[in-house]
């Protein structure tokens, strides 16, 4: 019997220099069938070309992670290529500053479901693919705010410490079958077109490596799904040697 071909999923893809693009390479690297999801058409469009370029092929899915039915559009174009899906990723990360004060119903609705429901809604239909199969990785990107709440980003520090705990049920509910999910801390700035674009005066202040690589965060992820079930890792925090905690 032959095997199945092994895909790979990445939610939240946006600049060519970011963490989803960065993800989606390494999987096709490792000669997995790569689905990119985001709201940008053109910036997956440049993604699935740098992929193509490397020798690897990406099919892009404009998703919106707050929209159910775009979620399960997403999974079932996955579910309908006939590979399986081995590692799936959340990397929908939306923030914005907001004094407590100042922090309409509005602002905090959107943090809320671009981060915690997107996380719930995606994490949901990925189990439903991988669990017939009892096996598969599911990786969550949090960030600082996932673990302590600072002022103007109260509001946001709510939404990531909801995708943290839901990582944590799912991990304990799900691990005992087959299904290694993961919380991924990111303790820092990630060195892209977001950050450069941004503040890119914060991106020289900090100097040689004192950013977070994405390419290095991807091999992380990759490494994290090849661990033995008798040693996996739930959480583990990612920082620049420079960076304080």
């Amino acid at each position: 019997m032959t095997a199945k071909p092994q895909a790979a999923l990445v939610l939240g893809v946006g600049p060519l220099a970011g963490l989803g693009s960065a993800l989606a390479q390494r999987f096709a690297a490792a000669g997995l069938q790569v689905f990119i999801a985001g709201r940008s058409p053109a910036k997956l469009a440049l993604v699935a070309q740098a992929i193509a370029g490397q020798g690897g092929a990406a099919t892009p899915v404009i998703a919106d992670a707050t929209c159910e039915a775009d979620v399960l559009r997403l999974l079932a174009t996955v579910a309908e290529a006939g590979g399986e899906l081995a590692i799936a990723t959340y990397n929908v990360d939306s923030n914005m500053p907001a004094p407590f004060l100042d922090t309409d119903l509005a602002t905090f609705t959107q943090l809320w479901q671009q981060n915690s429901l997107g996380a719930f809604l995606f994490g949901r239909e990925v189990i439903k693919q991988m669990l017939p199969r009892q096996r598969g990785t599911l990786i969550f990107t949090g960030a600082t705010a996932s673990l302590r709440a600072k002022p103007p980003f109260t509001a946001f520090a709510a939404a990531k410490a909801g995708v943290r705990a839901l990582a944590q049920g799912m991990a304990r509910e799900f691990g005992p079958q087959g299904i290694h999910v993961v919380h991924a801390v990111i303790d820092g700035v990630i060195d892209g077109d977001r950050a450069r674009g941004q503040f890119p005066k914060f991106v020289e202040a900090k100097g040689r490596d004192g950013l977070l690589q994405a390419a290095a965060i991807a091999e992380t992820y990759w490494q994290l799904h090849c661990q033995h079930p008798s040693a996996w890792t739930h959480e583990l925090d990612l920082r620049p040697f420079k960076e304080p905690f």
